[in-house]
């Protein structure tokens, strides 16, 4: 096996309490710096996680030899900025998702990576988890017949009198860009096409006295696909911490508890059409450690990451449809 990639991390996000941990069990990925724009922040971040350096601001990390691959998980805004500086530096880039604000800023992050032979990946985890793979091995041996219908959601509670990001316009929020996201990207996996017809409806914040229409805090969507197959969801920061997901066939439905963030014992519900249920379990797979792993290989045997940036481009174009289609409809 080949040397491990040596990442950092720019920012000190609160995101990184679920990464860094993963570095510690990837045979592949190796986490070797982090950054801030204040270094006591960096400072204090590496001596609590074991990182061995800190790095006063992002140039200073860019500019690090022994970093072979950057993590982004900044602000949704920052995402491009860092990328195209990242990729300039050299370093393969795992950006957090979405990738972008609009997709020609992420097509643009993407030629650009390319360009320079940098390997770019944005960072959905559920792709990567062996539940995953087993799902579309159900799907493809026609296990539930021809799917023709998706349902699914991601909403938690989000208090609205804070400064969190997610209120923030300016700086991509809303709760379509943080988990409705999610979603579309597996219905875009399900039925490995795009969506050909739009509806949504979506309850706006707006700021202060702002008469900008302001972030989404709650949407539903329907998203319509070829041949009548359907993706209906919600997403929001106004519900319970909700993330099952439905999929239907002509012979049959799965039921996939905690969709994106599954527990240890990973399962999904296969209800075939007489009335008898299986459960199908998956254990023993970190989905995080298994995107680092993947990223690194791609990096490592220099091919495209799977998902490649082209995935995170094509989902930029799906929410920017989704989210004019809630403005207008409001």
């Amino acid at each position: 096996m080949p040397p491990p990639v040596r990442f950092g991390i720019l920012g000190v996000a609160q995101v990184n309490d679920r990464l860094i941990p993963a570095f510690g069990q990837s045979e592949r990925a190796q986490l070797v710096a982090i950054a801030s724009r204040a270094r006591d922040r960096a400072e204090a971040a590496a001596r609590e996680r074991g990182i061995p350096k800190a790095h006063g601001s992002y140039e200073e990390l860019l500019a690090d030899p022994e970093v072979d691959a950057v993590y982004i998980p900044l602000p949704n805004h920052m995402h491009g900025e860092w990328t195209l500086k990242a990729a300039d530096a050299g370093k393969h880039v795992l950006c957090e998702k979405p990738l972008a604000l609009t997709a020609a800023q992420a097509q643009h992050m993407a030629d650009h990576c390319r360009a320079r032979e940098v390997r770019l990946m944005d960072g959905f985890m559920w792709p990567h988890h062996e539940r995953t793979a087993r799902l579309r091995q159900t799907l493809d041996a026609g296990t539930i017949g021809d799917v023709v219908r998706l349902t699914t959601c991601f909403t938690f509670p989000l208090p609205l009198e804070t400064d969190n990001i997610r209120l923030h316009p300016e700086w991509g929020g809303g709760s379509l860009y943080d988990v409705g996201c999610y979603p579309v990207y597996l219905a875009r996996w399900l039925f490995r096409s795009e969506p050909i017809r739009v509806q949504a409806v979506a309850e706006f914040h707006r700021a202060g006295k702002s008469q900008a229409p302001g972030v989404d805090l709650r949407m539903d969507v329907l998203l319509e696909f070829s041949e009548g197959r359907t993706a209906l969801f919600d997403c929001g920061f106004t519900l319970p911490y909700r993330t099952q997901a439905e999929i239907v066939g002509t012979r049959g439905s799965i039921q996939i508890p905690r969709m994106w963030l599954p527990l240890p014992e990973a399962d999904f519900f296969i209800h075939h059409g007489d009335d008898r249920v299986e459960r199908v379990v998956v254990t023993g797979c970190d989905q995080i450690v298994a995107m680092l792993n993947e990223f690194a290989t791609a990096i490592q045997e220099r091919r495209e990451p799977r998902p490649s940036s082209d995935e995170g481009v094509a989902t930029m174009h799906a929410l920017e449809t989704i989210l004019a289609a809630a403005r207008d409809h409001g």
